[in-house]
């Protein structure tokens, strides 16, 4: 159709006339709301975005206390498990405070039993053995 044309339907419905193909012949243009067309582009671009994010593996640390309760170390355990379920890589650290440094058999015993609780449900696989730095035993799990 001739341009006046489309330039008076796109009048009267209230829209934007934009051209797609300007090199062609004859120019290819498009009826549209311009307004709903940018936020629909932008709200397409956030959502790959953060679908780029979500591929991407985080490091997450949890940090636990000898004296841990029991309740309390289920809680963490499920938040391992969860961790461990969206794809991430967990950091799991036990803390010695105080005198507990003469016992470090104790935060080995903890990372088993953790581990032990973790992989009832999930296949874990240990990257590395647990490592000593300064007060605190690490170790990083990730799902098979």
């Amino acid at each position: 159709m001739s341009s006046r044309d489309a330039q008076s339907i796109a009048r009267e419905q209230g829209v934007d006339l934009v051209e797609i193909a300007a090199a062609a012949d004859p120019p290819v243009v498009k009826i549209i709301d311009w307004g709903k067309y940018q936020y629909q582009k932008m709200k397409e671009e956030a959502k790959n975005r953060k679908k780029a994010r979500e591929k991407q593996s985080e490091l997450k640390t949890m940090k636990i206390g000898l004296k841990i309760s029991d309740n309390d170390l289920n809680i963490k355990v499920r938040k391992i498990r969860s961790f461990l379920e969206d794809g991430d890589r967990v950091k799991i650290m036990v803390i010695f405070r105080g005198r507990e440094m003469a016992h470090k058999e104790l935060g080995q015993e903890m990372v088993d039993k953790i581990l032990q609780r973790i992989s009832e449900e999930i296949e874990v696989v240990v990257e590395g053995k647990p490592q000593f730095a300064g007060r605190n035993l690490s170790i990083s799990v990730r799902r098979k």
